[in-house]
């Protein structure tokens, strides 16, 4: 069985994610950077609470520094993310996005990803089947987002898609630079959480189906990929 810690984890995918591979039988550290929510979060499932914000620094060492002291860990799961709303949960568009927006954007999405990975690699160069799941989005395929057929063209903010597509990149050149590690990203589909106000059309157990499918992989399995629950999804 697995040591695996989900970033963003004490409500909607992360949760869930943490939910089913406990049931499992697996160790899971359930990140949250609140630690009242997650401790609460943690006991629900029998998981392990851990306080980590993806944006701080010292944070993200102190969350390593306690993973490697409990025994190490095998897979991280970079769920935590923003999508950025406006008000009345409606989406920024290009016309209104600034550049301090996009930044707050990127801090959690793509430098919080780099940040949490950096700090975890060590570890999981010592496990013997080490694995990353990077939570992208159906919304980062340049291929979809450019067709007028798909419905994924009709998005209409910027921050967002960019930070994915920029979790992709990030995801393919950390697979090239580890091959022993299996480095994948995944789209879990338009699901219902408070990150998009609960408008997503699927539900969390449907939309947490890749992310338990990918951190479970093991050696012999794919790496640098974007794959949905039907499996590659286009660049």
């Amino acid at each position: 069985m697995t040591t695996t810690l989900i970033t963003g984890a004490n409500k909607g995918l992360g949760f869930e994610t943490a939910r089913r591979l406990v049931a499992a039988g697996h160790t899971v550290y359930l990140g949250s950077r609140d630690p009242e929510r997650g401790r609460r979060a943690a006991e629900r499932l029998g998981a392990r609470p851990l306080v980590i914000d993806v944006t701080d620094d010292a944070s993200v060492a102190a969350a390593a520094k306690t993973v490697e002291a409990e025994g190490g860990l095998d897979v991280l799961v970079n769920n935590a993310g923003i999508e950025g709303r406006g008000e009345g949960n409606t989406v920024i568009g290009p016309a209104e996005l600034t550049a301090g927006m996009m930044r707050e954007l990127f801090e959690t999405n793509v430098f919080g990803v780099v940040r949490v990975t950096h700090a975890f690699l060590p570890l999981l160069q010592r496990s013997a089947a080490p694995v990353v799941v990077n939570l992208s989005s159906g919304l980062a395929s340049l291929e979809r987002i450019s067709d007028p057929a798909s419905p994924t063209h009709f998005y209409p903010g910027l921050a967002y898609p960019a930070s994915k597509a920029g979790v992709n990149m990030i995801t393919v050149q950390y697979a090239k630079a580890f091959p022993g590690i299996r480095v994948n990203a995944v789209e879990p589909g338009y699901t219902a959480t408070d990150l998009n106000g609960n408008t997503g059309t699927q539900t969390v157990e449907e939309g947490a189906e890749i992310i338990v499918r990918m951190a479970l992989i093991g050696p012999d399995g794919p790496t640098g990929g974007f794959f949905d629950a039907a499996g590659p999804v286009p660049w």
